[in-house]
């Protein structure tokens, strides 16, 4: 990105505006393979997304998944599933349905271990949102790609990967720093650590080089590669119960604050906020209140356009694996 930081500095920056400076990239390597690799030549990439629940965010989620796949070349279709027993089996015809590219689920489904099951069920080669097990070890394990060769690149939960290209974008990522190592010397805060952000998000980052602290209800761990990077991966060491008084011991120093309490009840205490961080929300609900701004250089309130714009990214990656393409990777 061109932009210059100082530009944001003190401002609140949409997630739409950051969306489009991936989207245009995503629409253009879209249509390349939709003529060069995809059979038969012209199909656009088809995607199916699985609602089987009334929550507004999932809707929400479902309906700007939908407009986004239209504008950018992407064939999307919703399958409501009114009694959920039989999610499973619809989600194994879309496995076995050639036509499909792309499987993702709205959840919550169950909202228990069995949505955990769900996100297996979902084919390999077939889960643009990243969730199963084989993506999840390699991103934990800081290996980037499936196969020996090295030519068919891991994907990485949706989510995560949005908060970390929204991290590229305000320029929080120092480009002099070999790849990898590019968050050295930064201290990020996380509060939430669901498997599917949270925890993949606090890994990815302290893979980065960052000194992370990831915050759940109950205790606050450290995740880092050891003193001047010295893993290669991420470690993760227990520092006690989430207290007021550590979180604040934490936080008054860190440049990153990112939230995701998916409650409307939660605010993140804003005099715990360094001056001049770079504060993200990834909840559907507002997690910082009004006067984030006047302590924060940048402010983020939501990531959910750029989050769909990475699914698609993913979504091309698995095409590619696929079809074993020789065109151009996806940075």
């Amino acid at each position: 990105m061109s932009t210059n930081k100082a530009l944001f500095a003190g401002r609140t920056i949409l997630a739409s505006g950051i969306s489009k400076s991936y989207s245009q990239e995503i629409a253009q390597k879209c249509q390349t393979i939709s003529s060069s690799i995809m059979s038969p030549p012209g199909k656009k990439p088809f995607l199916v997304g699985f609602l089987a629940n009334d929550d507004p965010a999932a809707e929400s989620y479902a309906n700007w998944t939908k407009k986004t796949c239209e504008e950018m070349g992407f064939e999307y279709q919703l399958r409501r599933v009114q009694n959920k027993d039989f999610l499973e089996e619809r989600i194994i015809e879309a496995n076995n349905d050639d036509a499909v590219d792309g499987i993702m689920i709205y959840f919550p489904v169950f909202g228990d271990a069995q949505d955990q099951y769900l996100k297996q069920v979902i084919s390999l080669e077939k889960d643009v949102e990243g969730l199963n097990h084989t993506y999840y070890q390699n991103m934990y394990h800081n290996i980037r790609y499936l196969d020996q060769e090295k030519t068919k690149k891991s994907i990485v939960p949706c989510t995560p990967l949005a908060i970390i290209k929204i991290l590229e974008y305000l320029k929080i990522y120092n480009s002099l720093l070999p790849a990898g190592n590019r968050l050295y010397g930064k201290k990020a805060i996380i509060i939430n650590r669901s498997e599917i952000v949270g925890r993949p998000l606090a890994a990815l980052m302290a893979n980065d080089g960052c000194e992370v602290y990831s915050v759940d209800v109950h205790n606050i761990q450290k995740f880092t590669r050891g003193e001047g990077l010295k893993f290669s991966k991420h470690h993760v060491e227990d520092l006690g119960s989430n207290t007021p008084e550590l979180l604040k011991q934490l936080s008054i120093d860190a440049d990153i604050v990112i939230t995701g309490v998916p409650v409307d009840n939660y605010k993140y205490p804003t005099e715990n906020i360094k001056e001049g961080a770079t504060c993200i929300n990834f909840s559907f609900h507002k997690n910082f209140n009004e006067d984030v701004k006047l302590k924060a250089g940048l402010y983020v309130p939501s990531t959910g356009k750029v989050t769909i714009c990475m699914l698609l990214r993913n979504m091309l990656r698995l095409i590619e694996n696929k079809y074993q393409s020789n065109s151009s990777p996806i940075a």
